[in-house]
């Protein structure tokens, strides 16, 4: 990609950092307190607040070369994976990359040669948690120093972020974005051999690579159909860290699908920050959200989710297509955030508490046994008891089955980080409890309605907490516990519900016990 020259020790908050090179292709070279530093592209949010939608293209062939695909024999590495179902998708792509490099996956810590934090940047206790690791990862680095530490992912992405790295962190090695994991390979073998830090974070939005490797476990798979958002909510830093909105071209949706169904996945997930946006940035073509779940309904895999979609962007044609069902299960994600349309208002979700309960009644009227679940933020600056009220009236209105809730976590860079901040802590947890013991009696009273029921349920593994008892999910993503033999696992069962916790079902496979199993529960 080209990129704009400039010497980026304007962004240094010490002394001395001095730029000891520069290549043709605008690299800068400087040395930091005694280590050399490589910087192909450093994150600028001035910039990406002031970008405009650059073209995109789409690029099929991107294979780790030959001369990289024995690189990695005899070596280890291990992914540390933090956030949204998206960074677990990109951690997928980043170890089909390494293990087409010849890497395996390692066992425990010690044995890794190269070890990569996929980080988030939603949350400021997600920063936090990341930052500790970086510094507890220090003393990997000086027992073996060939060891690759690298951070990658929204993190990446902010400028604040890099410099902190630059200045405390001299022991990583990598640092590389969201919009440029194709690069990886390149990345690891010239950290590996410069010896020197290497930071290549892209500010222009990336191409869309298709036919990366993915290292995919287990019976669900998760499906890019777009990158990035154009929403800008004011507390959101996703804008300026996954770039404006790209739409992966729906004959490269459609034929990784059917790809997921000949291998045998009982459920894939649709994945975008906004997923109902899907199509709106294509100038030759007339193909909507709506029209890609519609073909998707008519390929064999027997479940299919999305996340996460914007209320703005939800509109009818869609609701008709999910109302449809077959492989479309009736649980639809819809964050609404908050239930005060003036806070709505100073989050830039751009529309109101009216649009989402008429939005919410459309769905639950074509698809009646919709089960609805919700992202909601409380504390946010100048919420007063009255609009934090209101939250609690929709969530009552519309009777969601469960709910994401947080505090309010402002973000630098974002529009929200510079209003005050003025409801107290012990204020937002308080409101966070109230909305939470809200929450749990609606899911409670849900689940207790299913008692009696014979449902489909997906079974996925054991128990977390019990080795003995099988877990699995409804179509409506009811986490369900059962007895049932091992052979049972990635496969559709009816199972009849017998019992109702908050967060939990208890239930009965009826065929396993009459072939002899046993019925009770541990």
């Amino acid at each position: 990609m080209s990129k704009e020259n400039k010497d980026y020790s304007r962004y240094f908050d010490f002394s001395d950092a001095k730029l000891i090179g520069e290549s043709e292709d605008g690299t800068l070279k400087y040395r930091i307190r005694g280590r050399d530093i490589t910087i192909h592209s450093q994150p600028d949010l001035l910039a990406e607040k002031k970008r405009g939608r650059q073209g995109i293209e789409v690029i099929y062939d991107h294979p780790v070369t030959e001369e990289l695909s024995d690189f990695g024999l005899g070596k280890y590495y291990e992914i540390v994976t933090y956030g949204c179902q998206m960074n677990e998708h990109d951690s997928e792509t980043i170890m089909g990359l390494l293990e087409q490099m010849g890497y395996t996956q390692a066992t425990e810590r010690k044995q890794a040669d190269v070890i990569l934090l996929n980080t988030c940047a939603i949350r400021e206790n997600a920063e936090d948690k990341v930052f500790g690791e970086i510094g507890h990862l220090k003393s990997f680095k000086l027992e073996k120093p060939s060891l690759i530490l690298g951070v990658c992912g929204c993190m990446s992405q902010e400028e604040s972020v890099v410099n902190r790295i630059l200045q405390k962190h001299p022991h990583v090695d990598l640092i590389f974005g969201t919009h440029n994991i194709h690069r990886l390979p390149k990345l690891v073998q010239e950290a590996y051999y410069s010896k020197e830090m290497v930071v290549d974070v892209w500010n222009k939005e990336g191409d869309i690579i298709e036919n990366l490797p993915k290292k995919r476990e287990g019976i669900k798979a998760w499906v890019n159909i777009m990158y990035g958002c154009d929403k800008f909510c004011s507390y959101c830093i996703v804008p300026y860290t996954r770039g404006k909105e790209r739409s992966r071209r729906p004959e490269d949706v459609l034929l990784e699908v059917r790809d997921l169904a000949r291998q045998g996945f009982q459920e894939i997930t649709l994945l975008g920050q906004n997923v109902n946006a899907y199509g709106k940035d294509f100038t030759d073509l007339n193909y909507t959200f709506a029209d890609l779940m519609d073909d998707i309904r008519k390929i064999d895999i027997p479940r299919v989710r999305f996340t996460t979609s914007h209320p703005r962007d939800f509109d009818d044609a869609l609701i008709s297509v999910l109302a449809k069902k077959g492989n479309l299960v009736e649980q639809i994600h819809l964050p609404v955030q908050s239930g005060n349309s003036l806070i709505l208002r100073k989050m830039g979700r751009k529309y109101t508490r009216e649009h989402y309960l008429e939005l919410a009644g459309k769905i639950k009227k074509a698809i009646p046994d919709a089960v609805l679940t919700t992202d909601i933020i409380v504390g946010f600056p100048g919420e007063t008891n009255e609009q934090f009220e209101d939250t609690l009236s929709l969530v009552k209105e519309v009777g969601y089955d469960a709910a994401f809730t947080f505090i309010y976590s402002p973000r630098d860079g974002t529009p929200a980080a510079v209003m005050e901040d003025n409801v107290p802590m012990e204020e937002k947890k308080e409101r966070l409890h109230r909305l939470n013991e809200l929450l749990g009696e609606f899911s409670r009273r849900s689940n207790e309605k299913m008692v009696g029921q014979t449902v489909e349920v997906l079974v996925e593994g054991e128990s977390k907490n019990n080795p003995h008892v099988l877990a699995g999910r409804t179509r409506t993503n009811k986490l369900v516990h059962f007895h049932g033999s091992r052979d049972q696992i990635g496969k559709m069962v009816e199972i009849t519900i017998t019992g109702a916790q908050t967060y939990y079902l208890r239930g009965e496979n009826k065929e396993w016990i009459t072939s002899g199993g046993a019925a009770s529960f541990a």
